[in-house]
């Protein structure tokens, strides 16, 4: 399989690409002139891929079969209701027809569970409705729509991998789990809101290695990428700080809660066998 990849120096593209190799695919990733050259790949360089259009991502993915697009505009200060979220998906949407026009017979895309309409306290399945409420989660699901309309239409297989919550090896720093620890190791407060807010939290290399192998599989449609399984944010925090023996610097209410911060965010995961 030869894949054109998008993202593979990010923080779930990492652990993609380290399951795209294990799976013995031949990877092409695009990278910025200024990115490392992720190992085990022939390198693709482009200023910006979400002002590249059709015609040169059609060139570019001449040659592959499979394409695993991962980029998107994730900075956790602004991501959910940054414009740049528009670029990113006219972006997608021009490499889906390039690669379509190229011959690609298979697409598969990176969503959120924030597309899901989350005013629920039940898991939330492939089949639960969508009622986005960011522009990131908007153009996520905007994506999925216009894809899924499309590419079949084109020849091509679909597969939209919606992630939950993540965290593991390289994390922004201003991510929950990395801001825990950082505290905690260096025997300061860590300040956090009341912490019940319930979510399903995975590890990056799980989610990755799954994506991998819906990347390399035959499934369409929508996939979640989660592992079921729900925790307060509270109670996330108490089992790292149990980690460093200092449950006394959690300091929970210490932040106002979001008045837009749901309270309960778990997935029912696709089963593995889907994947293949």
């Amino acid at each position: 399989m030869r894949v054109l990849m998008t993202g593979a120096t990010g923080f779930v593209g990492r652990q993609v690409l380290k399951g795209l190799l294990a799976r013995k695919a031949t990877v092409t990733a695009v990278v910025r002139p200024d990115q490392p050259h992720p190992p085990g790949t022939t390198r693709l360089e482009l200023v910006d891929a979400f002002a590249t259009d059709a015609d040169r991502w059609s060139a570019h993915a001449a040659g592959h079969d499979t394409v695993c697009h991962v980029a998107w505009f994730v900075d956790p200060d602004n991501y959910l209701q940054s414009t740049l979220n528009f670029a990113c998906m006219g972006g997608t949407l021009a490499l889906a027809r390039g690669a379509a026009a190229a011959g690609v017979t298979r697409f598969v895309g990176i969503g959120t569970c924030f597309e899901y309409d989350l005013a629920t306290s039940a898991p939330l399945g492939t089949d639960a409705a969508l009622a986005p409420r960011s522009i990131y989660a908007a153009t996520k699901a905007a994506t999925w729509k216009a894809l899924a309309e499309s590419l079949p239409q084109m020849g091509v297989s679909l597969a939209w991998c919606r992630l939950f919550y993540l965290y593991g090896e390289g994390e922004d720093p201003r991510r929950l789990v990395p801001y825990l620890r950082a505290r905690l190791s260096a025997g300061l407060p860590a300040d956090l809101s009341h912490g019940q807010q319930v979510r399903d939290f995975m590890d990056v290399a799980r989610a990755g290695d799954a994506v991998a192998a819906v990347t390399t599989g035959t499934c369409s449609g929508a996939v979640n990428i989660c592992s079921g399984q729900p925790v307060t944010i509270a109670d996330l925090a108490r089992q790292i700080a149990a980690q460093y023996g200092r449950p006394d610097l959690l300091r929970l209410g210490a932040r106002p809660t979001r008045p837009d911060d749901p309270a309960f965010v778990v997935g029912r995961p696709t089963p593995l066998k889907e994947l293949a």
